[in-house]
């Protein structure tokens, strides 16, 4: 499975708001992260559409989270950026080629696809029981205060 770039910036851009007292402009978070201002721009509306950040206007603008850290999840994230499809699409190639079978034996999924599923499950099940609140406990935010501040 591969996650666009854009997620792991989302996530950090996520635990640093989940920190700031007061809007931090998307040009700060991508100075921060030393990211491009315009692809990082793209990522902040995904999460402002997704719920999760909104843009703040005015002299002292920039983005703020919409909920509670403990409340915004790392499926949330994931899902704002990549998307809500699934990673493994069935295309039923057990109805192809030389070992085709016919439709009527292809009602139920195979066992490639409900491992696939299984592990589908799983994967988004552990996102969502982790938190941008859990994230920022795991990452050494002490420093980050007095940088925003400046």
């Amino acid at each position: 499975m591969r996650l666009s770039a854009g997620v792991e910036w989302a996530l950090h851009c996520c635990v640093v708001l989940s920190q700031a007292e007061q809007p931090v402009p998307s040009a700060r978070l991508a100075e921060l992260h030393g990211v491009s201002k315009t692809y990082l721009a793209k990522h902040l509306q995904a999460l402002a559409r997704a719920g999760i950040a909104r843009p703040s206007e005015g002299r002292d603008g920039g983005y703020v989270l919409m909920r509670e850290p403990t409340r915004i999840t790392v499926l949330d994230v994931v899902q704002a950026i990549d998307g809500t499809d699934p990673a493994f699409r069935c295309t039923e190639i057990r109805q192809q080629g030389e070992l085709a079978l016919p439709p009527r034996e292809c009602r139920t999924p195979c066992g490639i696809a409900r491992v696939m599923a299984d592990a589908e499950r799983a994967w988004r099940r552990s996102l969502a029981e982790t938190t941008i609140a859990q994230l920022a406990g795991t990452l050494d935010t002490s420093g980050l205060r007095q940088i925003l501040a400046t």
